[in-house]
């Protein structure tokens, strides 16, 4: 008979304390920490500009936008999850020495070829469970595209907004995002643009 073998969990207090040191951001899954790769200029720059365009227009607002350097905090009733998401909203905010925060109202993830798989599988079904989020929106990178699952009665229902003219509505916080701000300076390959329309 094989022993089996036994995980060597990190604690959330160990994890969020490392975080704070780490030149290298991780996410956690219960007890388990994944590296995070790098990304591309382009995947930067939509991120940016999601993030400037939301901090700009909801100046005054008790809703704020957060980075990619914010954790969200997912409690499932068999583990405890934290994810970087690459931007969120959130209306409540976690008290100033959290370095976390609970309660996020809309979370962005722009998608990469190799993290595609993830943010619309692993990360969307745990998100979603998160009671205070309204809209889970995937951010194509290759294309002017954003796939949204917003809250309803009835449960979330996808919606696609597509296109430089689109504009993706958040009235949860007050704040329409034309695609064209979230796009602006990125240059698409010409697959993409033909692909688009």
């Amino acid at each position: 008979m094989i022993a089996a073998l036994k995980w060597n969990l990190l604690s959330i207090e160990d994890y969020l304390a490392g975080e704070l040191q780490s030149p290298i951001k991780h996410e956690y899954l219960g007890g388990v920490v994944y590296a995070m790769a790098g990304a591309r200029n382009t995947h930067n720059l939509i991120e940016g500009n999601i993030f400037a365009i939301a901090h700009a227009r909801l100046r005054g607002n008790r809703c704020r936008p957060w980075n990619s350097n914010t954790k969200i905090r997912i409690q499932l009733p068999s583990q405890i999850r934290f994810y970087y998401p690459d931007n969120s909203i959130n209306c409540e905010p976690n008290p100033p020495d959290d370095s976390f925060q609970d309660k996020p109202v809309i979370i962005f993830e722009v998608i990469l070829k190799n993290t595609r798989r993830i943010d619309e599988g692993e990360k969307k079904d745990a998100y979603l469970t998160i009671p205070s989020l309204a809209v889970y929106a995937l951010v194509e990178q290759e294309t002017a595209a954003i796939v949204a699952f917003r809250r309803t009665p009835a449960g979330f229902v996808r919606e696609v907004h597509a296109g430089l003219d689109a504009v993706l509505p958040l009235p949860e916080v007050q704040l329409d995002l034309p695609l064209a701000e979230i796009y602006e300076g990125v240059t698409f390959t010409s697959e993409a643009v033909n692909e688009e329309g």
